[in-house]
């Protein structure tokens, strides 16, 4: 059975509270982990939440500020400690190659062979994670130094429908065989496509934007997607100084998860600024532009990717 869903281990910004740590989150995809940001406290985070570095397939890193990467060492160690024998990719900018290497190797361990360098530059770049079952794409964004946002999508496919199959005569292996070649010959001797037994099921879609003023590369990462994790730094009050510094509102959020045609909305990434008497802010705030279904991210909740079933539009006018 297929398990997807968001592991959040941290969902402060740049400071820390009592309550949020440091970035971190876990897309498990069928047994394929992508680590995105882990920031300071990560290892630990990991630990409570109940995963483990064998989880981790890939690590992906938007940028270089502290809270989206500190955590880097004690991840690495942990993978080394642990004989993580699976290949596992590291993904940031290439721009950032001088402090992935200091991050990588920033003390002394028994180290590992199994981490894999992906770097990513340009404004869009496919990146071939090792073992993905899945396509994974960087964009380039819009914050106070290179950052890039990702986007996840496995490739479509066709779901079966028992009773054409059976009105087909069509069972056992013949069924492996349609899937297969796409045509088999039916025991009354018709040939049968596979497009005559089944429907086009789409591809799922997972969005991860983080540090990054609204900008063009945000509506193709997030188009469709029915998942999006998306940084909500500061309440609409803030507008200015979240433009200043680069980052993004929670309305904003809610107004780029309404116009992308998103399923399930995430906000994370939230100022420490904000007390726990906000929080429910920004969730209303998303909520004056997104009329589906928004998460407000807490350290060590789980959000599943809703499932391939589609409900109508959640766009608001």
């Amino acid at each position: 059975m297929s398990s997807r869903e968001l592991v959040v281990l941290g969902t402060s910004s740049a400071v820390p509270t009592k309550s949020r740590n440091h970035n971190g989150y876990l897309l498990r995809w069928d047994g394929f982990g992508v680590l995105f940001d882990p920031g300071e406290g990560t290892q630990r985070q990991m630990v409570r939440a109940g995963v483990s570095a064998h989880d981790v397939n890939a690590i992906c890193l938007t940028h270089f500020h502290g809270d989206h990467c500190l955590g880097v060492p004690g991840v690495v160690q942990r993978i080394a400690r642990d004989r993580v024998a699976h290949p596992v990719s590291a993904v940031f900018p290439r721009s950032g190659t001088e402090y992935w290497r200091r991050l990588r190797h920033a003390t002394l361990f028994n180290d590992t062979q199994v981490i894999a360098e992906r770097p990513v530059a340009g404004d869009v770049q496919e990146v071939a994670a090792d073992g993905a079952p899945f396509t994974l794409t960087a964009r380039r964004l819009c914050h106070s130094v290179e950052s890039y946002g990702y986007r996840i999508e496995e490739p479509g496919g066709i779901t079966m429908l028992p009773d054409r199959l059976a009105a087909y005569g069509i069972a056992g292996p013949l069924v492996g065989r349609l899937q297969r070649e796409g045509r088999v010959t039916a025991p009354g001797g018709r040939t049968v496509t596979l497009e005559e037994c089944g429907v086009p099921r789409p591809g799922q879609k997972v969005a991860f934007v983080m540090d990054t003023r609204l900008c063009d590369a945000i509506k193709p990462l997030a188009d469709g997607a029915d998942l999006l994790v998306i940084e909500s730094t500061f309440l609409d009050a803030d507008a200015g100084p979240a433009e200043e510094y680069g980052h993004l509102t929670a309305r904003q959020a809610g107004r780029i998860a309404a116009d992308a045609g998103v399923r399930r909305l995430v906000l994370t990434h939230f100022s420490e600024r904000y007390g726990a008497e906000d929080e429910p802010r920004f969730a209303e705030e998303a909520a004056a532009a997104y009329a589906g279904d928004i998460v407000t991210a807490r350290d060590l909740v789980r959000v599943p990717v809703p499932s391939r079933h589609r409900p109508g539009s959640a766009a608001r006018p």
